[in-house]
């Protein structure tokens, strides 16, 4: 979910776009949070929880990549992506 206090324009569209990906993260004990960023890009931070896998998450490289496809639908691309270092992640 946006982590914006006003509505975004497109936030539904961005927030539908993202669910599959948010979930499959939550299922690894990780939240995926979003930003709007300048122009059509949007920042990706993706937190650990307490329980979190570390094994499971992949580097920014490749989430960047997974990231860019989710939202092929949407006149969005990604600008920014924060990972949680490795050490976060307990499990």
């Amino acid at each position: 979910m946006s982590t914006d206090e006003v509505p975004v324009p497109g936030s539904a569209a961005i927030d539908a776009a993202l669910r599959g990906l948010r979930d499959t993260l939550a299922v690894d004990g990780y939240e995926l949070v979003w930003s709007r960023e300048q122009g059509d890009r949007i920042g990706i931070r993706v937190v650990a929880g307490p329980d979190a896998c570390a094994d499971c998450l992949v580097p920014p490289e490749l989430m960047r990549s997974i990231v860019d496809s989710e939202l092929d639908a949407t006149p969005y691309g990604v600008g920014s992506i924060t990972l949680p270092p490795k050490s976060q992640a307990t499990g």
